[in-house]
């Protein structure tokens, strides 16, 4: 991922909370004919102080063809994203897009039928922490959990690698900045609000 360095986001504690709240990601592998990408969730964890994260796909799926031989992957985690109009500057510009995005890098390896009932116990309690009324993992019927089972291939992903990115208007002077923030401010679309919220966060303008 190209990353001007005032956009470059290189903490790793924030790494690993971005990874953390994004849970809905692309993973990438490269097949015969070309790359490959799936969309599903993906949960991460530190082990000897290293990021590692995890998650399933249907076995008719073709990327897990791709999951053989020590093969390399990229998982893509994208925040909020909202247009920027050059009209809002106090100059003559371009228009851009200011995002949030983090790239993760590693190594596949296939979990074994335990680590993936583990996983998925992980998993379920995890987004079901968020419901109303939650039906974790062992709640549901033996009998369904195996009707699913063989239908999945989880993986582990150790990474070796992140590029992030925080494009949040770093490289504009404080007036066009703080326009950007009121402008996204009114926007009607949540991402754009959500931009706003961690342009303001970051500059330190509530007093504005």
């Amino acid at each position: 991922m190209y990353i001007p360095d005032e956009f470059k986001n290189t903490d790793f504690e924030k790494h690993v909370e971005f990874v953390h709240k994004h849970t809905f990601a692309v993973l990438v592998t490269v097949a015969k004919q070309g790359p490959i990408a799936t969309h599903i969730p993906v949960l991460s964890h530190i082990k000897d102080k290293k990021l590692v994260l995890f998650g399933h796909i249907a076995k008719p799926n073709l990327q897990v063809e791709t999951f053989y031989n020590d093969t390399d992957a990229l998982v893509i985690f994208q925040g909020s994203n909202a247009y920027v109009s050059s009209s809002w500057y106090s100059h003559e510009n371009v228009s851009t897009w200011n995002y949030q995005a983090v790239h993760c890098y590693g190594k596949i390896k296939i979990q074994s039928e335990l680590e993936l009932m583990e996983s998925l116990h992980l998993m379920t309690d995890f987004y079901e922490s968020h419901v109303q009324h939650p039906k974790t993992f062992n709640k549901i019927p033996a009998g369904v959990i195996r009707e699913n089972f063989g239908g999945i291939v989880g993986f582990e992903i150790e990474v070796n690698r992140i590029d992030a990115i925080d494009k949040l208007s770093q490289n504009r002077n404080d007036k066009d900045y703080f326009e950007v923030v009121k402008q996204l401010s009114l926007n009607e679309e949540e991402g754009a609000r959500q931009i706003a919220a961690e342009m303001q966060k970051r500059r330190n303008i509530s007093e504005k």
